[in-house]
């Protein structure tokens, strides 16, 4: 990279180290590997940020890949990749957000597809029957996975803390601190189902503006979150074939 491209590159990283720390409130420890992840990125791109295409961060996850990186080094970076393309988006750095496809594309693999990736795909991809505890189990898998948000504050999330003009959820972290965490069109869509087909058939006279519900109409408990991801994912790693 040039001159110019290592300073823009700089103010870029800076600003996106801004927003990890003061509206995601992030741990120092994953500020720092997230960062370490963006200057990795950008250097696979030339620091060219408009070249960050769905190709090119394939490709770099793919060479990750090819390196022997650990899963859920792979699993961060994928993440990374798609917190940092959603904020350079929001900036109106980039027209459009390549990141978005990372969680939902199926066709075209024309480069290595990382593990986790496919992983994360078989969870989310199953067909749904319309039951109310398969939409919201979707739901909430799809918005954990779209967010990175912790079990703790998904579970706090009330039925007006997602925009979906914006595909933004507002989250309650550490500190009362608020932020807006984006989110893509799969997690948008599993959330329209869950709350126009399932939710409404849940709803107590208890249950309160809680977004996400129990069984009873309570708002959901993070025990159940939990058994929700560990269920699917064994569904996923007893399977015969991935693909």
């Amino acid at each position: 990279m040039g001159g110019g491209e290592d300073m823009e590159s700089d103010v870029i990283v800076s600003e996106f180290e801004r927003h990890l720390r003061l509206e995601r409130d992030l741990s120092p420890h994953t500020v720092r590997a997230y960062l370490s992840d963006v200057r990795g990125l950008l250097e696979h791109v030339n620091g060219e940020l408009e070249a960050l295409s769905i190709q090119a961060l394939r490709a770099w996850l793919a060479e990750q890949h090819g390196a022997g990186k650990a899963r859920a080094t792979l699993a961060r970076r994928t993440a990374c990749a798609r917190t940092f393309t959603a904020y350079c988006h929001q900036r109106g750095w980039l027209a459009e957000d390549p990141g978005l496809l990372l969680g939902s594309a199926k066709a075209g693999r024309s480069l290595p597809v990382v593990l986790e990736q496919e992983q994360v795909e078989a969870v989310l991809d199953v067909p749904l029957t319309g039951e109310p505890k398969e939409l919201r189990d979707v739901a909430v898998l799809e918005l954990l996975y779209a967010t990175g948000v912790r079990v703790s504050e998904l579970c706090s999330l009330d039925v007006d803390d997602v925009d979906r003009d914006r595909r933004v959820v507002r989250v309650m972290g550490k500190g009362r601190k608020e932020r807006s965490v984006p989110f893509g069109v799969p997690a948008l869509r599993a959330l329209d189902r869950w709350c126009v087909n399932g939710r409404p058939l849940w709803v107590r006279a208890g249950s309160g503006p809680a977004l996400f519900l129990g069984v009873r109409g309570g708002r959901i408990d993070a025990g159940t979150v939990r058994r929700i991801v560990h269920a699917r994912l064994a569904q996923v790693e007893g399977a015969p074939d991935m693909g």
